[in-house]
């Protein structure tokens, strides 16, 4: 994001119909969506990792959840990075470091052909590729509280939009070999830096710099942020077995790459005609009820996949967990945002990431696992019970999270 920015007044009268354009969100807002949709319309390699790894470099199942596994444990890292630099050097500097490295890490992993060098470089992916992340959630967590919701849809929609684009076209183009799908990764990160070097000004708060508040001892206190953290850590396990054990369990059924692609592209299309009714739809809900209903959908919708052997009912499978998506993207930033003390957003949305981060550790290593040791049935069992856990857990939070965001409005924290 160059220097502190003018953001422009959100609007107050309610569009009549959810077109994005009419929603009344600074440039700032646009830009990040431009850099959240080519990120992901050219972010074609995680999603096909564990086929590269299993295919290609002819690596075991287990070992390419390991590898996989390996990228989570560099996201957490860059989480953490992420947010403690977005309150240090800036929001823009970070997502230009992010952006960057990532397309460094990709050619990397793409070009190995040690085992060692496959481990190092998927570290290295992980702890860039999500650099950016509570860099740009930072930027628009320092919004009036009036855009925040809207905003952070249209970063997810612009995102899905592409994650669609994505999935199809590698699908088509992963016969052509993996290592294509590398290159075009590359030069959508590079892309996107030039998108934020351009375009994305500096939001941080002037007074951030001077005011060097030490995370820790807030956060030990703050055990509603480490509940919410924990709990969607727990979503995101559930969520990113559609990376991991989704496509084992469709290549275990005849299913090529092709329509694995297809199949995840039903999600990001169903995403992009959906997500600008849900913001509308969701938006004056209470947020933690709408997240406990997503967790449970998320958790059946996995259960569903596991026990599905047809095209049509992995596609039934991933339109369940697809509404559960939907629900939690509407409000997660905002959630978070609500729980973060000013001085420390950016670090309070780095640490709301790495919950997607433990996540996308826990979930490799925890699916293939299961589903080697115990079947497609017991993973579809643990999933649907997981689901249940978490929409208990969840509803559970919302007396303590409504005495949270009014405490913030009474202070005028906001």
């Amino acid at each position: 994001m160059t220097n502190a920015s003018t953001l422009e007044p959100a609007v107050t009268s309610a569009p009549k119909r959810p077109s994005w354009p009419q929603l009344g969100l600074p440039k700032l807002v646009w830009a990040l969506a431009a850099t959240h949709f080519v990120g992901r319309a050219g972010g074609v390699v995680r999603s096909f990792l564990v086929l590269y790894l299993t295919q290609a470099q002819h690596l075991s199942p287990a070992t390419a959840g390991a590898v996989v596994a390996a990228v989570g444990v560099g996201d957490i890292g860059s989480q953490l990075l992420g947010g403690w630099l977005g309150d240090r050097i800036g929001r823009r500097n970070t997502m230009l470091v992010g952006f960057i490295g990532a397309a460094g890490a990709l050619a990397a992993l793409g070009s190995a052909d040690s085992m060692p060098g496959i481990w190092a470089a998927a570290v290295g992916v992980g702890l860039t590729i999500e650099l950016f992340r509570p860099a740009g959630s930072a930027a628009v967590a320092d919004l009036p509280t009036a855009q925040r919701i809207r905003a952070f849809g249209l970063l997810y929609w612009a995102a899905n939009l592409g994650f669609s684009v994505a999935t199809v076209m590698a699908g088509i183009l992963a016969k052509y070999g993996y290592g294509l799908l590398f290159w075009i990764n590359v030069v959508a990160s590079l892309v996107a830096a030039l998108i934020v070097w351009r375009q994305v000004p500096e939001t941080r708060p002037a007074g951030s710099v001077r005011t060097r508040r030490a995370l820790l001892p807030v956060l030990l206190r703050d055990r509603l942020m480490l509940a919410m953290m924990a709990i969607h850590a727990g979503y995101f396990t559930l969520f990113l077995q559609t990376f991991t054990t989704l496509p084992l369990l469709m290549t275990a059924s005849g299913l090529g790459p092709a329509t694995y692609g297809g199949v995840l592209a039903l999600n990001g299309i169903s995403i992009v005609a959906l997500q600008p009714w849900a913001v509308r739809l969701l938006a004056g809900r209470n947020g933690s009820a709408v997240s406990a209903v997503s967790m449970l959908l998320a958790g059946l919708g996995a259960a569903l996949g596991a026990v599905s052997h047809s095209p049509a009912a992995f596609a039934g499978s991933v339109l369940v967990w697809t509404l559960g998506q939907i629900g939690i993207a509407v409000r997660f930033g905002d959630t978070f945002a609500e729980l973060a003390p000013a001085e420390l957003r950016g670090r309070y949305m780095g640490l709301a990431s790495t919950t997607w981060s433990v996540g996308a550790v826990l979930g490799p290593l925890a699916g293939t696992a299961l589903l080697d040791v115990a079947g497609p049935a017991a993973l579809g069992t643990a999933c649907a019970i997981g689901g249940v856990v978490l929409f208990v857990a969840q509803r559970a939070l919302i007396p303590a999270l409504r005495r949270r965001a009014a405490a913030h409005e009474t202070n005028g924290d906001r």
